[in-house]
Parts: C-alpha cells; sequence; structure tokens
C-alpha cells in the first residue's frame, strides 16, 4: 500500500452541485499548507502520497479497478483461461492500483503505461515491483524505443481503467494501445454510460461501435455499474466491456 502523508480533504459545498464529473475538486491541506485541487489534475494529486485513494476510494468509494478485473476474471474463468497466460498491458495505469488488481488476479507480466511521469512516479513509490516496465509516454507519439519496450513482453491483454473519455485520453491512443495486442487478446476497460449514448462528442462511442461493427471488437461481457459517487454522493455511472481483438491482420477503418 502506498505511503500517506495524512493530507485533510474536504470537497465543494452544496451550492456547488451543478459541477460537471470533469469540473470537481476538492480543498486539500498538506504539512499545514491549503491547495485547491480539481480530480482530473491528477498530475497534482499522485505527487501527495496516499491522496488518491483518499479522494477516490476512500471518500468516493471508487470501485472501477475491481469491477473491471472482476469482469476480466470472470470471463477467464469461463473461457478455461488460466490469468497466468496474460501478458498486460496496462494503459492509463496511474499509480498503479489496477497493477495490483491484475497482480492478485494472478498476471504474470505486466508493463503500465501512463501520459503523465507524475503517474510513472507514484507508481514506482507507491507500488514498487508492481510492474515489470512503466512508460511515461504519448501513445500518439511514440519513438521507437517506448514502441520496443511496450511490445517486449508481447502484450495478449489490454486493460484501461478510467482514463478514457474527457481530455485524459483520446480515441486514437487508445487504438494505438489496441493495435499492440496480439490478435484475439483479451480487451478489458470501462467508459462512462454516457459516452456510449448517441450524443456523445467524445468519439469513443463512434470508435467503439466501429470497432464492433468491423469485427475488430469481440465483445463477450459488459456491465454497467456504479463507477464513484459525485462530490455531492451521486452515483456515476460507467460500462465495464471484456472481449476479444478479433482484427487478425490489418487494422480497422475507423468511422467519419
Amino acid at each position: 500500500m502506498p505511503p500517506t502523508t495524512d493530507p485533510t480533504v474536504t470537497f465543494p459545498p452544496p451550492a456547488e452541485r451543478g459541477l460537471d464529473q470533469d469540473e470537481e475538486w476538492c480543498r486539500v491541506r498538506v504539512d499545514g499548507r491549503d491547495r485547491t485541487i480539481r480530480f482530473h489534475d491528477y498530475h497534482e494529486i499522485y505527487e501527495v502520497p496516499g491522496l488518491y485513494e483518499q479522494i477516490f476510494h476512500d471518500h468516493l468509494e471508487c470501485r472501477s479497478p475491481a469491477e473491471v478485473v472482476g469482469l476480466l476474471g470472470e470471463r477467464l474463468s469461463a473461457d478455461g483461461t488460466d490469468p497466468a497466460e496474460l501478458s498486460v498491458l496496462d494503459v492509463g495505469a496511474g499509480n498503479g492500483i489496477v497493477g495490483e488488481e491484475l497482480r492478485a488476479l494472478g498476471v504474470s507480466a505486466l508493463v503500465g503505461a501512463d501520459i503523465l511521469p507524475e503517474a510513472a512516479a507514484a507508481a514506482a513509490r507507491d507500488r514498487p515491483g508492481v510492474y515489470d516496465d512503466y512508460l511515461a509516454c504519448d501513445l500518439t507519439a511514440l519513438t521507437d524505443d517506448e514502441r520496443r519496450r511496450l511490445r517486449a513482453e508481447s502484450p495478449n491483454c489490454l486493460t484501461t481503467v478510467a482514463a478514457l473519455g474527457f481530455d485524459d485520453m483520446p480515441p486514437e491512443a487508445f487504438e494505438a494501445a489496441y493495435e499492440m495486442v496480439a490478435d484475439d487478446g483479451w480487451i478489458a476497460f470501462n467508459i462512462k454510460a454516457d459516452f456510449l449514448e448517441a450524443e456523445d462528442t467524445s468519439g469513443f462511442r463512434r470508435l467503439i461501435v466501429e470497432m464492433i461493427r468491423s469485427g475488430a471488437l469481440e465483445v463477450c461481457d459488459r456491465r454497467e455499474y456504479r463507477h464513484r459517487l459525485s462530490v455531492h454522493r451521486d452515483p456515476l455511472d460507467y460500462v465495464a466491456v471484456v472481449g476479444r481483438k478479433r482484427a487478425h491482420g490489418g487494422r480497422f477503418r475507423r468511422a467519419t
């Protein structure tokens, strides 16, 4: 478990109930100093040991790492697949909470990736040894060395939890990670339920629909669940998806 500096966290007053999910914030007192931090300013959150867990898991009851990895585990069991056979590329890996869940499941090889250097530093600090390698990189602009390291363990599974949508990860980054996974490999991710609606403007609904339509992604399981609570204790619903990559050579074409 990560070390803590025992920060004190307070949330917005009821008068600000109309905040969208990507506008939520809290005030944090660390070592006698007050700071206001937006929830999507992850680079600031990761710099404080234990703060991510205190905000999202202790206060807001985030379930997503356990839900997504749990759904993957259920499907592997139903398929007769040993988790030890998986080599996982964990994208948007943050400070390693999902990696920890994957290791508990029995995954044998695990590489993490996140665009934030602060995330890589937090994973090394909070959960040393969970990942076989961890890259702070932009999946849409990889160097040859980064691409080699991401593929070094021959990934046959992609996980990405609480990283799709908003401005955290564009569809192009998810697509780039997807293409690194072996054909017939496992895909496990979650996304806000609203982002799968027809009026979504993030690009993820269009991408996922086209992946399924083209046969590139076979959906095996899908479950809607409560991702976490909002700052005012309202439920935020997400969808967990587990599937298989069925591209079989050649890239699918995204709808335009």
